[in-house]
């Protein structure tokens, strides 16, 4: 970890956070597995945003 320097530590933490972020929106709006993984009530609520 010293090759990473503390002034580099936070774009590397925003980068990670957003592509966790745009995976989760992905599968959502794919119907990934953490969606299949959802109670049919909630699967339904989130269609109704992502159509």
């Amino acid at each position: 970890m010293k090759c990473i320097s503390k002034k580099n530590k936070k774009p590397l933490l925003i980068l990670i956070i957003f592509i966790i972020f745009m995976a989760g929106l992905l599968d959502i709006k794919y119907q990934g597995l953490f969606f299949q993984s959802l109670p049919k009530s909630m699967q339904s609520y989130l269609t109704n945003i992502f159509k």
